[in-house]
């Protein structure tokens, strides 16, 4: 399943706007102020680089954690998918000092890891953890790595 046209084009503004902005979002709209990362996996069929803009926590200093909700569809997101598929990726995450860009690691947590994160992601944001109650798949929480320092 790909993305509407519109969603397109809304997610290459957030991604313009996090970047022009130092991994700030200063766009008018729900997403003003909101922490986010910017996601680069490699399309499954396609190859190509996607990039996503994703709410995320962090979970030490070395990883992250994002939520596969898909605004709790029936059906995992593409750039889950995606992951799963090709696990090695690239993050673009907010600092003090600007952006920081590596490359990372994604696995899906599992087991007692889940339900550790899973109550974080609740206590965070418990609006994201309530998608959990209105679909039937068990929504995936990512962990991503730290590979590298930089991506090239």
């Amino acid at each position: 399943m790909s993305l509407p046209n519109d969603m397109r084009a809304f997610n290459r503004s957030v991604v313009e706007n996090f970047r022009a902005g130092g991994g700030t979002i200063t766009m008018e709209g729900m997403l003003k102020g909101s922490d986010l990362v910017l996601l680069t996996t490699v399309g499954r069929s396609s190859g190509r680089q996607h990039i996503v803009p994703l709410g995320y926590l962090t979970d030490g200093d070395d990883r992250i954690v994002l939520w596969a909700s898909n605004m709790a569809a029936a059906e995992h997101p593409a750039w889950y998918r995606n992951l799963v598929a090709e696990p090695q990726v690239i993050v673009e995450r907010p600092t003090p000092a600007g952006i920081d860009l590596f490359t990372g690691t994604a696995h899906t947590a599992a087991g007692p890891e889940r339900e550790r994160l899973f109550a974080m992601l609740a206590e965070r944001f418990p609006h994201m953890a309530a998608h959990q109650q209105q679909t039937e798949r068990e929504i995936p929480l990512v962990v991503v790595e730290r590979v590298s320092g930089r991506a090239d």
